[in-house]
């Protein structure tokens, strides 16, 4: 069992909770708590400890996100077949040609690096490094999703 298969596990991600992630709202809201959460840790030089609910209050949504809309059952969407790649890839790892598991290690390199970014620019509270942090991680994400909803295609041409 790899990391993405202990992540998956942990968040009790059932074929209903992924087929519920794969919704657009979803995946479009748990985009929308990214400048939340920055936004919650940046408040600390404003509301001092009280931050920590705020922090709290996107986490918990971020793990109550994947089962708060209906399933998607046909993956017709960008962001379904997406996240239907990602569940085909997290069962499946040898669906991913090697080029591609390639593409998939860079873009995850380049969320850590993004993600890095964001913990410098919070620490220092400087706008800069938090803003590009958070704009590659975004990138990346989006990439990674892309990738995963061609993973997708690829898987159920394979099945037809």
């Amino acid at each position: 069992m790899d990391a993405a298969d202990r992540i998956a596990k942990a968040f009790g991600m059932t074929d209903e909770v992924w087929q519920r992630h794969a919704n657009p709202w979803s995946v479009w809201t748990r985009f929308a708590a990214i400048p939340l959460l920055l936004l919650a840790i940046w408040s600390r030089t404003w509301i001092g400890w009280w931050s920590l609910l705020a922090v709290a209050a996107v986490v918990v949504w971020l793990f109550v996100n994947p089962r708060a809309f209906p399933p998607v059952r046909e993956p017709r969407g960008w962001a379904a077949r997406g996240i239907y790649g990602e569940r085909a890839w997290v069962r499946h790892r040898d669906l991913v040609t090697p080029d591609h598991r390639a593409v998939l290690r860079l873009l995850v390199t380049l969320g850590v690096i993004g993600f890095g970014t964001i913990i410098w620019g919070l620490i220092a509270l400087e706008v800069w490094p938090t803003l590009f942090g958070a704009t590659v991680v975004v990138i990346a994400q989006l990439w990674r999703i892309d990738r995963f909803g061609w993973l997708w295609e690829r898987h159920e041409a394979q099945r037809s």
